[in-house]
């Protein structure tokens, strides 16, 4: 029996999820102690064990049945997204929720997993390559779709995320150096707009140079450049047009300190907690930042700042030490399996890990704009958390059947 349980259960990823399953029950645990809210850990707890459970289901369905379900998966989560956007409940200016009584389903988490599932069948199909254009834009119209629809609500935050994913597998597929700077490079120079014309102009020139010397084409370098010039010249009409509340998220990020008691209050008593925490903490429920209230709502997106905290440096390199074992086991899923198909949708889940974490933790150091990235199996919520389990559940899968083609 245990050596049956060996071969079919990845030990390492499991301990990994326990792991982070523990610091986030923890973590939720301090951030509402002294704000008399019980009940959200208590629905914690209860989504963490509904996610045990999903997650079971997962690593013992049939192998084909993943592959079986890839379309269908797919374009039910395109028909939720377009239900959300009609009957969708609406939450901080975000239609992203259908309202279920004591639970909040929220479809675009689970159609990041479904939009890597048909990606990776149709990826692995032996006459497709990245390298060819039509190929490359039918893969690129797979992503698109939901990540339309999700703008819609609108709902950056986990829009970007679809980028994660997506850059993950056109790398893993082979897709040229050229195709992948012609993706990244105009959102270089869209970021780098944001810091000014300086700014803008380097970036310009770093990726013009790069653009050059990974082309296959003149002709097509010359228009991915071209493209990218305009991208950032439109920043700032782009800018324009987007809602209060998004302007404020981006004035923020680039300067905290211009609305202190604002906009920019999270973010800065994000850094003083997790600055606070020294090397070893505050100790567990000694968080004067956690436990004062300092951040509101902590226990969803700045939630890395507890164990920031109250277990300082130490608790912080804990954290990312597993999440880097998360990505790691991730990655070496993807190697290890025989079947085409497989390798595409455990790089694929990767990358949205990868993505919410660098992210989130990029949020409460200030390093990223706020947009709303919960932290996987950390960050309060049902559908986030459920999403994740399911990851682990489908990579426990692939694990379990990594020697069948």
């Amino acid at each position: 029996m245990l050596a049956f349980l060996k071969d079919r259960f990845d030990i390492r990823l499991g301990l990994i999820t326990i792991g982070l399953l523990i610091i986030g029950a923890l973590s939720v645990y301090s951030a509402v102690y002294d704000a008399r809210m019980a009940d959200v850990f208590h629905k914690q707890i209860f989504w963490i064990c509904g996610g045990l459970v999903v997650l079971v289901l997962l690593w013992t369905m049939p192998f084909r049945f993943l592959q079986f379900i890839s379309y269908p998966a797919y374009f039910t989560s395109l028909a939720m997204l377009l239900a959300v956007l009609l009957l969708g409940k609406t939450v901080s200016g975000s239609t992203s929720w259908f309202n279920l009584g004591a639970f909040r389903l929220q479809p675009s988490e689970f159609a990041k997993i479904t939009t890597t599932l048909a990606l990776a069948q149709y990826l692995s199909a032996s006459d497709v390559s990245l390298r060819n254009l039509k190929h490359l834009a039918i893969a690129a119209g797979i992503a698109l779709a939901p990540i339309t629809l999700i703008m819609l609500q609108p709902d950056l935050g986990t829009a970007v995320t679809f980028g994660g994913m997506f850059l993950s597998i056109l790398y893993w597929g082979g897709a040229s150096r050229f195709t992948l700077m012609a993706i990244v490079g105009p959102i270089v120079v869209a970021i780098a707009a944001l810091f000014g014309t300086t700014a803008f102009l380097i970036a310009v020139v770093v990726v013009g140079i790069l653009l050059f010397l990974t082309r296959d084409h003149n002709i097509l370098a010359a228009v991915a450049f071209s493209l990218t010039v305009l991208i950032g010249i439109s920043v700032q009409s782009i800018y324009d047009g987007l809602k209060p509340y998004q302007q404020k998220r981006i004035a923020t990020f680039l300067d905290p300190s211009a609305d202190p008691l604002g906009a920019g209050y999270n973010i800065l008593q994000s850094k003083v907690a997790i600055g606070s925490g020294g090397l070893f903490g505050k100790g567990y429920l000694h968080g004067t930042q956690t436990q004062l209230n300092f951040i509101p709502e902590q226990w969803t997106d700045f939630i890395f700042c507890v164990p920031g905290e109250e277990f300082g440096f130490m608790g912080a390199v804990v954290v990312l030490g597993l999440f880097t074992a998360l990505l790691s086991r991730g990655v070496t899923i993807a190697s290890i399996v025989r079947n085409r198909h497989s390798s595409f949708l455990a790089i694929g889940l990767t990358g949205i890990f990868a993505a919410h974490i660098v992210i989130n933790i990029g949020m409460a150091l200030g390093l990223m704009p706020v947009i709303g990235v919960p932290l996987p199996f950390l960050s309060y919520g049902g559908s986030a958390l459920i999403a994740s389990m399911s990851i682990v559940g489908i990579l426990l899968n692939l694990y379990a059947h990594r020697k069948e083609y």
